[in-house]
């Protein structure tokens, strides 16, 4: 794999990589993105935060938020797989937003990037709700990934203040543990706002997503829903996934 961009900013280490058309961003050798524009599927992670959007019966969001953009590669599979009207990302690295928009192709009508604390930035927002967020805030602890921001019953509220009455609320975490010991599990009544949960993992990978819907929702509706799109279909493609619920 050649390495295409380098450089060391305040102490911090960030590399490109290119390998054929994909394209890896890494911080601290720590990988926040993968990005090929002729596969549909990253073989990794960011399939499973995508993954819960296509439980929407419309697969389509008027307004989404993605919090932590990296380099990118969760909003370019939602701009193929769904569809939204407008989407704002959150990103505190605007090295990582410069990197998006020049290797990523992150760019493009309904985008809307934003340099920001993903907390302080939730804390001022007064506009309209979202349909989707996607918290994807991770940074890294001795060379290993870890969430920016614990997944407390506080983080949680804020988070579902910003979601419409049928929103969808995604969260990537580093293990099982700290989904099955985040907020939701301290507080029943905040767990008790959402119509049904999932929890997504791939069989290669140690991340756990969660996925916190307020309308009604079957795992067997994404299996549908994947038969019908050939670029996803297990079947006939490199996605690999487990759901069920929470």
């Amino acid at each position: 794999m050649a390495v295409i961009w380098r450089a060391r900013r305040a102490g911090v280490d960030y590399e490109v990589r290119s390998a054929g058309r994909t394209r890896r961003l890494y911080t601290n050798g720590v990988l926040h993105t993968q990005y090929n524009p002729r596969q549909p599927v990253t073989g990794s992670v960011w399939d499973l935060l995508v993954l819960p959007a296509l439980l929407q019966p419309q697969r389509r969001f008027e307004r989404v938020l993605v919090l932590g953009v990296g380099g990118g590669a969760v909003i370019n599979l939602l701009r193929r797989h769904a569809g939204f009207d407008a989407l704002v990302g959150v990103e505190l690295e605007n090295l990582h937003l410069q990197l998006a928009r020049r290797f990523f192709d992150l760019q493009g009508p309904g985008i809307e990037l934003i340099r920001a604390d993903a907390r302080d930035w939730l804390l001022d927002y007064d506009g309209e709700a979202f349909d989707l967020i996607i918290d994807d805030l991770f940074t890294e602890v001795d060379g290993e990934p870890a969430r920016a921001i614990t997944a407390s019953p506080a983080w949680l509220r804020l988070l579902d203040s910003h979601l419409t009455r049928r929103g969808m609320l995604v969260m990537n975490f580093p293990g099982r543990r700290d989904l099955h010991e985040c907020g939701f599990s301290a507080v029943p009544g905040l767990r008790a706002r959402y119509r049904v949960a999932f929890e997504l993992t791939h069989p290669r990978l140690e991340n756990r997503i969660g996925a916190w819907l307020k309308f009604p929702a079957d795992s067997r509706d994404l299996r549908r829903t994947l038969k019908i799109l050939p670029e996803l279909d297990p079947a006939r493609s490199r996605l690999e996934y487990r759901i069920r619920r929470l």
